[in-house]
């Protein structure tokens, strides 16, 4: 299976990255831009063939790892190997 792990900043933290890049793309003349958040994206091969039980494993490593649960969000997307190419 592979996962792509969506990980973002919860409502109402403070995002200076995201401030900093929408300044930026102001200067360089894209006025159109009112926001800006930034988060991450982790893309990871899991050898297991059950969903539910890929589910179960993204979901452990998300909450002990991969995301602050005080300051951020996750979702994610599992999809069989064979259906990702």
């Amino acid at each position: 299976m592979r996962a792509k792990i969506y990980i973002t900043l919860k409502n109402g933290v403070l995002d200076p990255q995201g401030k900093a890049t929408q300044s930026a793309l102001k200067h360089l003349g894209f006025e159109s831009v009112a926001g800006v958040r930034q988060g991450k994206l982790i893309e990871m091969d899991i050898v297991e063939t059950d969903r539910t039980k890929a589910s179960a494993q993204v979901e452990s490593m998300c909450k002990q790892l991969l995301a602050n649960s005080v300051i951020e969000n996750f979702s994610y997307d599992l999809v069989a190997v064979n259906e990702a190419a």
